[in-house]
């Protein structure tokens, strides 16, 4: 099926059929993956910045510079990898991209842990930017094995491994920079091996071959694939919700840490605390919430309230005259975790099997450019 057809719920084949047996270790898989993928990119969030320093002669001013560059740079390859990723995905099959990305990542690890010179790692951010772009695959891999009516809670828990994978990652690469500041990427390394030589054995395919169809760089690119999501009144409408609130999202990174210094005299420790807890709440929605409320109210409903909860959140946030005050809005915030997975769940049931990689390729472009919006805009 093609175009824009609603998927059909259950269509026969024995792939699907042997995928949808085998769900619970293929969804494991992807969760794990995603985690480890994430820990990786966390554990070197330390110690990158003190790396670029140390091949500068100690230059602090201009290692901030060139790692805002990195980190622009990363963005920008996700951007345009995403979409190929996913189309790929959808000419060859999930397995096949997951995999060759997860050992890419790993082998790219340990480029910039050899890395000799500034340009050398340089060059593996770029290819950790293209290889990481896998995740909207994972994504689509999802979508392949959960029934329509299930995805949004499926989604919920995907959002799990995203906050565990970066709560998890900076500490421990904080730990093992402080022995060395190459010792994470090679741990990171050691990661993405490790899981890649799992999942070479243990994930079965999930898109049968009678479902795919050819690569075609019109829909590969970023701006074809966004043609996908301009197909359907109602998939531009949702992608653009995904849109705004990466976009909004964006803002706790850009000036929490300046913000809570200057309003309420937080230290460091205050404000890694206080961003820990805003990450383990809304991982707690997404993981627990999302599929009981789904269940009960429909994707719409949640969706909305999610959105809602978002809006409150941010202006009890913009408004609160004490740190305390500032906290109490952190459980309203987590409650937008109720919108990303209701919102992917009613993209996907707007197309076919075969077009679920592209959905997820232009949905990873869009946040893309969110991303790269938001730190300036609010900076």
């Amino acid at each position: 099926m093609t175009g824009g057809c609603v998927e059909p719920l259950g269509a026969p084949n024995k792939l699907a059929s042997a995928t949808r047996h085998r769900r619970p270790a293929a969804f494991a898989f992807i969760f794990v993956t995603i985690v480890l993928d994430m820990m990786a990119l966390g554990m070197i969030i330390p110690v990158l910045p003190k790396l670029i320093e140390d091949f500068l002669g100690g230059d602090t001013a201009g290692a901030a510079k060139v790692y805002g560059v990195f980190g622009t740079v990363w963005a920008l390859m996700q951007f345009f990898a995403m979409p190929i990723m996913g189309a790929l995905s959808d000419r060859f099959g999930r397995r096949t991209v997951i995999l060759l990305s997860n050992f890419g990542l790993g082998l790219d690890y340990i480029l910039m842990a050899l890395a000799p010179n500034l340009a050398w790692l340089f060059v593996g951010r770029v290819i950790s930017g293209i290889t990481a772009a896998s995740i909207s695959t994972g994504m689509a891999y999802i979508a392949d094995v959960t029934p329509v009516d299930k995805r949004a809670a499926s989604f919920g828990k995907v959002g799990v491994a995203f906050g565990l994978g970066f709560v998890l990652g900076p500490a421990l690469g904080g730990l093992l920079g402080s022995v060395d500041p190459r010792l994470p990427f090679w741990a990171a390394a050691a990661f993405s091996l490790a899981n890649a030589m799992y999942g070479l054995f243990v994930l079965p395919e999930s898109l049968a071959p009678d479902k795919r169809r050819a690569f075609d760089w019109r829909r590969a690119n970023p701006m074809g694939s966004l043609k996908l999501l301009r197909s359907h009144p109602e998939l531009f409408g949702l992608a653009t919700v995904l849109f705004l609130s990466t976009l909004a999202h964006a803002v706790l990174p850009a000036t929490f840490v300046l913000y809570a210094g200057y309003r309420y005299g937080w230290d460091a420790r205050m404000v890694g605390l206080m961003l820990a807890l805003i990450g383990a709440a809304s991982a707690i929605v997404q993981g627990v919430l999302v599929g009981p409320s789904v269940r009960r109210f429909g994707e719409r409903r949640v969706l909305l309230a999610g959105l809602c909860a978002g809006s409150v959140g941010f202006i009890v946030y913009a408004f609160a005259p004490t740190g305390a005050m500032f906290m109490s809005g952190v459980v309203v915030v987590a409650l937008w975790g109720l919108a990303s997975p209701a919102a992917q769940g009613l993209m996907t049931r707007h197309i076919g099997p075969s077009e679920q990689g592209e959905l997820q390729g232009a949905n990873g472009s869009i946040l893309g450019i969110a991303t790269m919006i938001g730190p300036t805009l609010f900076a």
